[in-house]
């Protein structure tokens, strides 16, 4: 898939700027705040309709102004289409789709693909398992659209359930609450278990693929697990099995859920663990090692996307080089090559050698203004 033409209007420091994207590698040059990661995220959010940032709309649209609009023209072996993604201050987003406009905003999820790197994924190794479920859910809605579907209904019944809670702190014990909170319990199992399900399948695909790139990057010295420790028991994964031991465990915490009026079993409490020779990863070894680590995440998501969609999906790499040393900077452009359509941003362009700034697309930006260096 080759992103040809992106258009930002209103969006985060971009007043009205178009690109046309002329190589498969453009490398976005720049001091910082000027506006390199806002064009990457652009791009991420039509794949995935997240923000790795975590900002609510209202901070994407233009200080003062009411929408912001991000269109895109994209190539892939069906054919094109035009993508439009409309943000609001104040309302909701809204997306279409060739011109006409998207009721279910999963229809709009998979057209374009691509797989985000930046400085803020070492945090996946260091960071809480927030950030990790966050990875994962983001990957799984590029692989099955349908997932965030899933995972919105999820949430919808977690968050009832919680005011529930929070409500009925005091009164719980009484007979006729227990029936309706018995009402949530079957809804939290039954949405639960697809989000738990799903997971699964996706780190059971992503692992051994991660483990085999992490031992070409680490020259086979360190052994890479991923495993999935879901919140509720898994000892297979059907779906039957899975809704059983879910409702088991809440009946388990149900005095603990009372006392503190929030849900304490389910898939939001979810553990992705990372581990290197049979250490946890956040304690193993140097930041290097936790960055190799992450390079294995990052090459394993585009190869797995790959596999699904039989497409190589765009890789936005944004100021991950100056994180690397210089060996895993050239594991990761070996494996880019031309295989993928690749968008960096960086502060200089020293990183790169003569033939990767040959057969680049080089722009300069600054606030929010974009200017073209011809490649020679």
């Amino acid at each position: 898939m080759y992103l040809k033409t992106l258009s930002l209007r209103q969006f985060r420091n971009y007043q009205d700027q178009q690109v046309e994207f002329t190589a498969a590698k453009t490398i976005l040059v720049g001091n910082n705040a000027q506006g390199k990661s806002n064009l990457l995220e652009a791009v991420e959010l039509l794949a995935t309709l997240r923000s790795h940032r975590m900002t609510r709309d209202r901070d994407l649209v233009q200080e003062g102004e009411a929408i912001a609009q991000i269109d895109a023209t994209l190539e892939r072996q069906t054919g094109f289409s035009d993508l439009t993604l409309t943000l609001r201050r104040n309302g909701r987003r809204s997306v279409a789709l060739n011109g006409e406009s998207i009721r279910r905003q999963m229809d709009f999820l998979g057209v374009l693909n691509a797989v985000q790197f930046s400085s803020l994924d070492l945090e996946l190794v260091r960071g809480g398992p927030e950030g990790r479920r966050n990875w994962l859910d983001t990957l799984l809605i590029q692989l099955e659209p349908v997932y965030a579907h899933i995972l919105q209904q999820y949430n919808h019944v977690l968050r009832q359930r919680n005011a529930f809670l929070k409500g009925h702190v005091e009164t719980l014990h009484t007979t006729s609450l227990h029936s309706e909170l018995a009402v949530w319990d079957a809804q939290l199992a039954t949405t639960g278990t697809r989000v738990i399900r799903r997971r699964d399948r996706a780190i059971q695909r992503l692992a051994p693929i991660a483990s085999t790139w992490h031992a070409s990057i680490s020259g086979s010295t360190e052994v890479l697990q991923i495993k999935y420790v879901p919140n509720i028991p898994l000892e297979d994964n059907q779906p039957e099995e899975v809704q059983q031991a879910f409702l088991a465990k809440i009946q388990q915490r149900a005095i603990a859920e009372m006392h503190q009026g929030t849900t304490l079993v389910g898939p939001h409490r979810d553990e992705i663990e990372l581990t290197i020779n049979q250490t946890p990863a956040r304690q193993y070894g140097s930041q290097g090692q936790q960055r190799t680590l992450v390079l294995a995440l990052k090459l394993a998501e585009l190869q797995l996307i790959e596999e699904v969609v039989k497409e190589p999906p765009l890789l936005l790499l944004d100021d991950v080089l100056a994180e690397l040393d210089l060996s895993r900077q050239n594991q990761l452009l070996d494996a880019i090559q031309d295989r993928f359509q690749t968008l960096i941003t960086t502060t200089h362009l020293g990183s790169f050698d003569s033939q990767w700034l040959k057969s680049s697309q080089i722009l300069f930006v600054k606030a929010g203004q974009l200017t073209i260096q011809n490649s020679k």
